[in-house]
């Protein structure tokens, strides 16, 4: 098959599919691709895919950097599987969406060029639907788990101006991904105020630590 047929062959998918080189150059986008990204095939051939997208994944880094792109770069990649995997995308409008992407090596054998052909899927709803599901679940156990008299509750040290952000933040149900870009911090940042905010409030999870706060308070 040649490349002008492949790309032919994906404007009849329904998923949003495009394609990429090796190094992230957009070579295709069909239509679905520009229902669902807002963006319009002349306004992306040629340029790299994570200018358009400004991907992240769950745990807030940028894969189309690192790991999700270093399997597909192994010369034995097209003999096996590759991994779907779930990204935080930014449409056309400036919003973001959640999409699962699964991935088709094609190997040109004329020339020598390696495509990756990607079919995405729109998961945000589906997402929402169960960090909302899992922070109820999380924050009924905590509730139950926390004393309600607080003159019980031993004494605290000061949380910082950041880690009463960051609290307030986890309270009005962002995600890490979220805060850590709000904040314009890494998620290893993240995870060592959440360390010292636990260590300070003497509690053992993010959840419970805003539910501590919450009762003493901490937060708006």
């Amino acid at each position: 098959m040649l490349e002008t047929e492949l790309f032919a062959f994906l404007e009849q998918t329904a998923d949003a599919a495009y394609t990429v080189t090796e190094r992230g150059e957009i070579c295709s986008w069909n239509r679905a691709s520009e229902r669902l990204f807002g963006y319009p095939a002349s306004e992306v051939l040629g340029r790299h895919i994570e200018d358009v997208f400004d991907a992240f994944d769950s745990l807030g880094t940028e894969p189309l950097v690192g790991g999700a792109e270093s399997a597909v770069r192994d010369p034995h990649t097209s003999s096996r599987r590759i991994p779907h995997f779930d990204l935080d995308v930014r449409t056309r409008s400036g919003a973001r969406l959640w999409v699962n992407v699964s991935t088709i090596v094609f190997d040109n054998r004329r020339t020598g060029r390696r495509l990756l052909v990607r079919l995405a899927r729109d998961i945000t709803q589906r997402r929402l639907n169960t960090a909302l599901l899992t922070r109820m679940l999380e924050v009924a156990r905590q509730v139950v788990a926390v004393p309600e008299e607080t003159s019980q509750q031993v004494p605290v040290e000061t949380l910082t101006k950041n880690e009463r952000q960051i609290l307030q933040l986890f309270a009005e149900g962002n995600t890490s991904a979220t805060i850590a870009r709000t904040l314009g911090i890494s998620a290893q940042t993240l995870r060592n105020h959440l360390h010292h905010i636990n260590r300070k409030l003497h509690t053992r999870s993010r959840l419970e630590a805003v539910t501590h706060a919450q009762r003493r308070g901490l937060l708006r």
